[in-house]
């Protein structure tokens, strides 16, 4: 049994590196090359922790090789639109200037169901607000409404609001990121002095923002009955 422990925490180890090597998608965003990489990884990782006989390499080596099968390919779709292609597919349009193309919905094996499944997702609800709709090589469908639906923006009200800037996240949860402190300009000292206004420690802070205009806010931890609510907090 320890055996068998050992070798999951140390397949679950190889895993995460291999995905972390893949670099960052959700598994929705995943391209056809990737998902069989991913679902292969996980078949390789079963062997050397059900068969304790068979040494860990051989999970670990065909792993090392998808790996870099999946680099190279990734490579190759870089430096060649007509290999990308050839992986991944086109672009389909289902939508075009208003019209469901029927043809290329059945090509895609697309219904109507999830076709609307997916504008909801969007925030489309009315089929006639669309003027384009693509489904994209990963699966995910790209929306443009018609003009006399979109929504309107402060230029074309003629106004020119301020910049809000940028909002991180610099403690969560009590823990202090300094990344995010250097990605708003500000150290923890100003951190410190900030907290102290309020009359709170680091530890009793479950989530303080700071944008790159000055901008900040805290929430205080609560604990007890009505814990997971979070109240508006405003901006100082």
């Amino acid at each position: 049994m320890a055996v068998i422990l050992l070798r999951t925490v140390l397949m679950y180890g190889v895993i995460l590196l291999a995905v972390r090597l893949m670099g960052k998608r959700q598994v929705s965003q995943l391209q056809n090359s990737e998902l069989v990489v991913t679902l292969l990884l996980s078949e390789l990782a079963v062997l050397p922790i059900q068969e304790e006989e068979k040494p860990l390499w051989v999970g670990q080596a065909p792993m090392a090789a998808l790996v870099a099968c999946e680099l190279l390919v990734s490579v190759l779709m870089l430096k060649s639109g007509r290999f990308r292609q050839l992986v991944c597919g086109s672009p389909t349009v289902v939508i075009e200037r208003g019209q469901v193309l029927q043809k290329a919905m059945r090509h895609l094996r697309l219904t109507t169901e999830d076709l609307f499944e997916q504008l909801r997702q969007k925030g489309v609800f009315y089929l006639e607000d669309v003027a384009w709709a693509i489904v994209e090589t990963n699966g995910m469908l790209s929306v443009i409404r018609r003009p006399e639906e979109e929504p309107v923006t402060p230029k074309e009200l003629g106004l020119s609001p301020a910049s809000q800037g940028l909002e991180v996240v610099v403690i969560s949860d009590g823990e202090l990121s300094l990344r995010s402190l250097g990605l708003c300009g500000k150290d923890q000292a100003w951190v410190r002095r900030r907290l102290q206004e309020r009359g709170l420690g680091q530890e009793q802070v479950f989530l303080m923002t700071v944008r790159t205009d000055g901008k900040w806010r805290v929430i205080e931890k609560k604990y007890g009955h009505g814990a997971g609510q979070v109240k508006r907090q405003r901006y100082v």
